[in-house]
């Protein structure tokens, strides 16, 4: 007579090399998570947006270098010729307004991007709730989202612009005397800054000025006359939502030297970024990079060749 072992034995082994039993493969799932992070400094809340990445030939881009070198140094970081870089924004609740910080790049640099309106909902909040958008520069990458389908994005927000910047950037004669890519980017700033102006939906402030009580800035021109970089302070804790200090968390920290040829003047950008660096390290207070790997929240610090990014944990 069979054994309870043996018949065991003998049914586990049609289970497992019966020809006829198919087991189904899980499909690829394909999506990211929704692209948000949320952080508290001091009392108030600061929600990181991905408006998604684009993949950009930095090494060619980079300029006060060589292509070579720079392509060197990327690869040495495990990045590819053409690096996938993040554009980031940033939502900061007060208790009293809810602030946005940069409004991405809409639909105007292709289906990977244009993602923040989705992540702002995806974060809990509407568009409609939005108080205020606070640009550090006028640039597509950071304006483009101002409009959706010819109509505010942020219909209840005042936009809100360094005064240089907008001088520079709504002046007919500079967008008339402008050339190559600078001239596209003044057609854009019209498309997508105008209808807030002409809404009466649009305020400047001045140099290193608040621009909305709770936030300070600091002008740090240079990638664009009126760069500024959006300051806030909450409970003896602070961050400094940079903008465009830097294009990537690699190269420019071990060489602040090296500026990018989006740069409207690449000398003082360097000097801008020196500047912001060492005011970093100095202040061991947090910093928020539109351009660095997505949340872009971290620490900046001194190391044997020049600068150290340190990101957060991501957490």
């Amino acid at each position: 007579m069979p054994s309870r072992r043996s018949i065991l034995k003998s049914a586990l082994a049609g289970l497992f090399f019966a020809p006829s039993i198919v087991f189904a493969k899980a499909p690829f799932a394909d999506l990211q998570a929704p692209g948000f992070y949320r952080l508290k400094i001091g009392s108030v809340e600061v929600t990181a947006l991905s408006d998604g990445t684009i993949s950009l030939p930095l090494a060619r881009l980079y300029t006060n270098t060589s292509e070579q070198h720079a392509q060197g140094a990327l690869n040495d970081a495990f990045l590819p010729e053409l690096v996938p870089t993040s554009v980031n924004a940033f939502l900061v609740n007060t208790g009293e307004r809810l602030v946005l910080i940069d409004a991405g790049t809409g639909t105007y640099l292709g289906p990977s991007l244009g993602k923040l309106a989705s992540n702002i909902e995806a974060s809990g909040y509407k568009l409609d709730d939005i108080d205020d958008v606070v640009l550090t520069h006028i640039h597509t990458d950071h304006s483009g989202g101002l409009m959706s389908n010819g109509k505010r994005t942020f219909p209840n927000a005042t936009l809100r612009v360094n005064e240089r910047e907008a001088k520079f950037w709504l002046s007919a004669a500079n967008a008339k005397a402008a050339t190559g890519m600078v001239k596209q980017h003044f057609g854009e700033a019209d498309q997508c800054v105008t209808p807030y102006v002409e809404a009466r939906k649009f305020e400047t402030f001045a140099d290193n000025a608040a621009p909305v009580q709770g936030l300070g800035s600091i002008l740090y021109g240079g990638h664009t006359p009126g760069h500024s970089a959006i300051t806030l302070e909450s409970e003896g804790e602070k961050i400094v939502f940079w903008g465009d200090i830097t294009h990537g968390d690699i190269l420019q920290f071990d060489e602040p030297g090296v500026a990018i040829e989006f740069d409207i003047d690449q000398k003082a950008a360097v000097a801008a970024r020196d500047t912001a660096f060492m005011q970093a390290v100095e202040g061991k207070y947090l910093v928020a990079g539109a351009h660095i790997a997505f949340p872009g929240i971290g620490h900046v610090r001194k190391d044997s060749t020049n600068f150290d990014w340190l990101p957060i944990n991501y957490g």
